[in-house]
């Protein structure tokens, strides 16, 4: 089992950043993928960036790319997205995801475990 609890959402004015965390424990080593994804109110659920745990290949949403950076810790045990320039249109909630096997970093039943959430709000 894997745990993933994510935190640094919030508020932010058009242009801004933030730098979400997800803090992962259980059996970590043996998550090859990890990854954020988002929801914003009446939409589907989109994935905005991925790494792979060996080699730390990175993908991200168009959307997302040149603003957003994927990155993880291993002696922290966590995974963080910093966000940048960031628009109205980044407004929901990101989730955090894992899973020990995959190769569809985008599709979300790729992904085993998931954390609870954190809100991004952007304001013009």
């Amino acid at each position: 089992q894997v745990q993933l609890v994510e935190s640094g959402g919030g508020s932010v004015q058009a242009g801004g950043s933030l730098r979400l965390s997800c803090a992962a424990s259980g059996y970590t080593y043996s998550m090859v993928l990890m990854a954020w994804f988002r929801q914003a109110p009446g939409k589907e659920r989109e994935g905005v960036a991925a790494i792979y745990t060996r080699g730390d290949r990175t993908y991200y949403a168009d959307s997302v790319a040149g603003r957003f950076t994927i990155s993880r810790d291993n002696a922290k045990s966590t995974l963080y997205l910093q966000m940048n320039s960031l628009k109205p249109e980044d407004t929901a909630m990101y989730y955090c995801a894992a899973t020990p096997y995959g190769d569809r970093w985008y599709e979300d039943d790729e992904y085993k475990y998931w954390g609870q959430g954190t809100q991004v709000t952007v304001s013009s």
